[in-house]
């Protein structure tokens, strides 16, 4: 993986952040955290840090993210990667961090 991530639980919510290349590994490794939580649980994915995007990556989250369960918010992506997601059928409300009350939790030590 290309990517690395930092996963923590701040006031009941998940909150998965990744940074360095986001690629196919990336977002399965997302989808494995998505799969493990109960039903309608509260996710939040930030991308801010990614310096690169594979497109294939991009996909993958975008097949996960229509499927999953969970409510998820990601924020960090470019103007490019939004489309993608949005043609995918990604909600717009998952893409759009400030409607959905983003948490501003500091990063893990891990």
């Amino acid at each position: 993986m290309n990517a690395e991530a930092s996963v923590q639980r701040e006031r009941g919510s998940l909150v998965i952040r990744m940074d360095g290349a986001f690629d196919t590994e990336s977002a399965q490794a997302i989808g494995r955290e998505l799969a493990a939580l109960p039903e309608a649980s509260e996710v939040y994915i930030d991308l801010s840090h990614v310096r690169q995007f594979h497109d294939r990556g991009v996909a993958v989250l975008g097949d996960i993210l229509a499927a999953t369960h969970a409510r998820v918010s990601v924020r960090g992506l470019r103007q490019h990667q939004y489309r993608m997601l949005k043609y995918l059928g990604v909600p717009s409300s998952a893409l759009n961090p400030l409607a959905t009350g983003y948490p501003e939790v500091a990063a893990s030590a891990d």
